[in-house]
């Protein structure tokens, strides 16, 4: 259904950081950089990309809206997890670990981007 995500960032180079981190702690490599100055990561057939805002205007994290991640197991969630924590981001909602809802347990871990994204790592159980 998805053909990429893309986020706003104030900071290209914080942001950049942060995510090089999340994505080789899951066996990612670091972003690109194109001639627009966007970062670019391939990973597992999905694209990410960070970029600040076409219209000019200061990049807000949207209000609703969360990012989720796939993980292999636990432990991966908590490597991106971690890394994000080292690298500028902000632990929310509870700390990582098992949530059961609508018949089925997930592990979950949650953190904010430098500019304020919502992300989530997920692991069906």
């Amino acid at each position: 259904m998805y053909s990429h995500n893309m986020v706003g960032a104030n900071n290209i180079d914080a942001s950049k950081k942060f995510y090089d981190a999340l994505f080789t702690a899951i066996g990612g490599k670091p972003g690109i950089v194109d001639p627009k100055g966007r970062v670019i990561y391939m990973h597992n057939g999905g694209l990410f990309l960070v970029t600040a805002p076409i219209d000019g205007q200061p990049a807000t994290a949207g209000n609703g809206c969360t990012i989720g991640f796939a993980m292999e197991n636990p432990e991966q969630a908590d490597a991106w997890h971690r890394a994000g924590l080292e690298n500028g981001g902000t632990a929310i909602e509870d700390p990582p670990g098992v949530r059961d809802g609508g018949g089925m347990s997930m592990y979950l871990a949650y953190l904010r981007d430098p500019a304020g994204n919502k992300l989530c790592a997920l692991h069906r159980m």
